[in-house]
């Protein structure tokens, strides 16, 4: 889960420095963040569905 929300943080902050000038926008850091950004969604759809409570019958 900490993997999960560094992953996001890192995909939310890399653009916003691109689009402010701090980093240099080209094609593969944009789709490097991007990417990121995706797997972090997914790590954290993950880590949650694992860690929920399962139904006792």
């Amino acid at each position: 889960m900490i993997v999960a929300v560094l992953f996001l943080t890192i995909g939310l902050v890399v653009p916003f420095l691109m689009t402010i000038g701090v980093i240099r926008s080209n094609l593969l850091l944009g789709f490097l963040s991007y990417a990121i950004s995706t797997l972090g969604l997914f790590l954290g759809i993950i880590g949650i569905a694992a860690n929920w409570p399962r139904r006792k019958e």
